[in-house]
């Protein structure tokens, strides 16, 4: 039976609005929003970790504008944040708020967590909860140790929750697959946030993960369609400049593009959200303008021939699913 999932196709990312690598100024920030909000986007996912808190202040201020039945949000649990008025720093992000992060994912630690993430956004009402980062490219040699943490304590937590009523559903916001799959195996997740794992360059989820998650009814969001930029004229690959057989490949996926008048970053937004286990996709955006960009992109027309090409010329997976053909081949 299938378990709750957001709205899609395009929902909005919350990193950037915590400043993630520069500062966004207030009004910018109510107006990617607003924007976002106009574009018919109805899925808004946040983190405390996000600009140490100032993420969430931001939703919160917009979204406490609109009915909150017409939208879905989510937010994560995993770091605790606790007043320091010395602001130290929280990579990526600049100028956060003036608190310290904690990674916990304890019992206790992810009630209270919700708890401060109702008070930062104002709302008295938080759809989905991803356990942030339980992964080794966060973690290292202790990812699997404290995903034993998270599997008796910030887990059993959200299943409290979601039994009471306060969630309608939770799982990981990870960058990588295999603690999704070990939460498949070992717990009761309803949905997953998986960033830079199933894109237009490379599709590590689409072999095991997503047809667990298939058998389980269990949805995807993608996070990262762009792979960080690369995939809209960037140069960088997973936040680190992009190696050189990544940049060829994006070249020649660019060139059949080209060659059938289609934009790149359509093709890239549209091949995420085909897969039938992917609910939505958040493409990350700072200023109101690159919101409505993605939102046109979105429904810009691919010609079939494009993703013929890119099957005929191993640039995408014979099996993956592609618009209009929701099965691959």
């Amino acid at each position: 039976m299938p378990h709750f999932a957001p709205p899609g196709p395009l929902g909005f990312g919350g990193a950037p609005l915590g400043n993630m690598f520069d500062v966004v100024d207030e009004a910018t920030a109510e107006a990617a929003l607003t924007a976002a909000w106009d574009s018919g986007v109805r899925y808004f996912d946040t983190a405390p970790h996000y600009g140490s808190g100032l993420s969430e202040h931001r939703f919160g201020t917009v979204l406490r504008r609109y009915p909150r039945e017409q939208f879905v949000l989510s937010t994560k649990v995993g770091r605790l944040l606790r007043p320091d008025t010395s602001r130290p720093e929280n990579p990526p992000f600049k100028e956060g708020l003036p608190f310290r992060v904690d990674v916990d994912y304890s019992y206790d630690a992810t009630m209270r967590s919700i708890e401060d993430s109702f008070q930062r956004l104002g709302l008295a009402e938080i759809d989905i909860a991803f356990v942030h980062d339980l992964a080794p490219d966060h973690l290292g040699d202790a990812w699997e140790e404290q995903f034993e943490v998270a599997r008796t304590g910030a887990f059993r937590a959200l299943d409290a929750l979601r039994d009471q009523g306060v969630l309608k559903g939770w799982g990981l916001g990870v960058n990588r697959t295999e603690p999704c799959v070990r939460a498949l195996e070992q717990a009761n997740p309803d949905v997953f946030l998986l960033a830079g794992r199933y894109s237009l360059l490379n599709q590590p989820a689409l072999d095991r993960l997503f047809p667990l998650c298939a058998e389980r009814g269990v949805h995807v969001v993608v996070g990262g369609p762009y792979n960080s930029g690369l995939l809209a004229g960037g140069r960088t690959f997973e936040y680190q400049d992009a190696p050189a057989e990544m940049i060829e490949k994006r070249d020649r996926i660019a060139a059949v593009c080209e060659r059938h008048g289609a934009d790149i970053r359509s093709a890239a937004l549209q091949f995420c959200a085909a897969h039938p286990v992917v609910a939505a996709i958040i493409p990350g955006a700072k200023r109101p303008e690159k919101v409505h960009e993605n939102a046109r992109l979105m429904g810009a027309t691919v010609p079939a021939a494009v993703w013929e090409e890119l099957r005929s010329e191993r640039l995408i997976p014979a099996d993956a699913p592609v618009p209009g053909d929701t099965t691959g081949n």
